[in-house]
């Protein structure tokens, strides 16, 4: 097992350089524990603004405000919220969480508001809050409390890396998976981890990193002198049960909460979820989302709305690019190659042609200075906007709006005998674009590392499809199409 230096970075030094437990425990726990409560409260507030707004802003204000008033419709507003602030104020705790999740989230809370507002409100009389105005509240307030979590969030990473609102950890188990969990705790302070001790049985762990503390007969020890919030144990089970055991121990004498990191983690990469026969606890692979009938009917819709939309817009575009086009160079306007879609299915790919014809245009990818491409093919490509016939892709069921980008046919039967799990970038729709080109990885692969980095975002991309994913990665393509991509060419 290779080791690698596993130190936090200087800020959390510095931190435990200026403070001593004591001082760091004060620290810690004057305003982080209210962190919740604070937050919760807030969105009690937006709640409540939210609906002042949409009846201020109906036609019938006066009345409307004094049917609020003189009914119990403010009393059902609130109740119905606290009872989903109960549920989903885990939001606010959580420190691994990101935006597209939270904004999830939100909707979850915002329909279970709207099923609790809308029976109690039928069940106090016979009069019900006209449609439009509750549809108008409900948009309302699902925006204001999606914006108003996601800026949390960066909020309380803000406040973490101050050093406030941290949990002090220990790590048990310096293998493969102990120094991939340690790795991810440092590499954002923004989570909120503090590693104040490090321990494993191996005599080359001592050099690993600064925070080591000794051997896991000296974890009992150094949890009785030391404020420890968390354990997170990553010694194997089958190999050493008894430590295992003796660690839950340790634990629950001390009031830590004790979290058990499996080993599969050193050979398995994708997401598990737990489930339970009887008392025995079992991971399952957990499946794609898109498998779910729900979602791939959700992803269709949103693909056939975006991209109608765009084919009724295209002459707009489609005519001042032919003439570009056909300016540049001679020969078509459009440029059809086949490419691996679907469960590995070849398909017609449009696109507006950015290069002179030739022969090589089916196997040979596009490089940095290409002499094929034409200068006006080289704007075309550097704003993306040779993608646009895609649209056509997309509405034929082809393609998606968001997805793993689709390679040559060539590159996909040379790619799949090289790469692992290469062909699970098929298992969903390709897209015109993708997690891993607004991750950095587009354009040229000049080594196979970067073809593989690719592979392994377009793969947990279709592990962790989302809705407000999409949105999140069509915000990101839109974005980074106006300042530029050094790899768009």
């Amino acid at each position: 097992m290779q080791w690698r230096d596993i130190t936090p970075s200087p800020a959390f030094n510095q931190q435990r350089g200026k403070h001593s437990p004591k001082a760091r425990m004060k620290s810690k726990g004057r305003y982080g524990q209210f962190v919740r409560w604070i937050f919760s409260i807030i969105d009690l507030m937006i709640v409540n603004l939210s609906y002042l707004t949409v009846m201020l802003w109906s036609k019938d204000t006066p009345s409307f405000c004094n049917e609020m008033y003189s009914r119990p419709m403010w009393l059902v507003l609130n109740v119905a919220m606290l009872v989903c602030i109960y549920f989903f104020s885990d939001v606010h705790e959580r420190r691994v969480f990101y935006a597209e999740k939270v904004v999830g989230q939100a909707l979850k809370l915002v329909l279970t508001h709207a099923g609790i507002f809308v029976t109690l409100t039928s069940l106090i009389g016979p009069h019900v809050t006209p449609w439009q105005q509750l549809a108008m509240f409900y948009l309302l307030f699902f925006a204001v409390l999606s914006a108003w979590w996601v800026i949390s969030r960066q909020l309380v990473k803000l406040y973490r890396n101050h050093g406030f609102n941290f949990k002090r950890v220990i790590v048990i188990g310096g293998g493969t998976v102990g120094v991939r969990l340690i790795s991810e705790m440092v590499a954002d302070q923004g989570y909120g981890y503090h590693i104040v001790g490090f321990f494993d049985n191996n005599p080359k762990a001592r050099t690993a990193s600064a925070v080591y503390q000794g051997t896991l007969d000296d974890v009992e020890q150094f949890v009785k002198t030391h404020q420890v919030d968390e354990m997170f144990c990553a010694v194997p089970d089958l190999e050493d049960s008894q430590n295992v055991s003796r660690m839950i121990r340790i634990a629950d004498n001390n009031a830590v909460d004790f979290y058990y990191v499996p080993q599969f983690g050193r050979t398995v990469t994708r997401q598990f979820e737990l489930q339970s026969v009887g008392d025995v606890p079992i991971l399952a692979v957990h499946p794609y989302p898109l498998k779910n009938p729900i979602n791939r009917l959700i992803k269709r819709a949103f693909d056939l709305v975006v991209s109608s939309i765009a084919l009724i817009l295209s002459p707009l575009v489609i005519i001042p690019v032919a003439i570009g086009i056909k300016l540049s160079s001679p020969g078509p306007i459009f440029f059809v190659q086949k490419r691996t879609g679907y469960r590995g299915q070849a398909f017609n790919c449009y696109k507006f042609r950015t290069m002179r014809v030739n022969n090589d245009s089916d196997t040979l990818q596009a490089t940095k200075g290409d002499p094929r491409v034409t200068r006006f093919g080289n704007l075309l490509r550097r704003t993306s906007i040779d993608e646009l016939p895609q649209f056509f892709n997309v509405w034929r069921g082809e393609m998606s709006v968001v997805g793993p980008r689709p390679h040559m046919v060539a590159q996909t039967e040379m790619y799949s005998a090289l790469i692992d799990k290469y062909m699970l970038r098929h298992t969903i729709k390709p897209g015109i674009t993708g997690w891993a080109q607004v991750r950095g990885y587009r354009g040229q692969t000049e080594e196979l590392w970067q073809m593989e980095k690719r592979v392994e975002f377009d793969v947990w991309y279709a592990e962790n499809w989302t809705f407000f994913l999409d949105l999140k990665i069509i915000f990101r393509t839109v974005w980074n199409a106006i300042i530029g991509e050094d790899n768009a060419y």
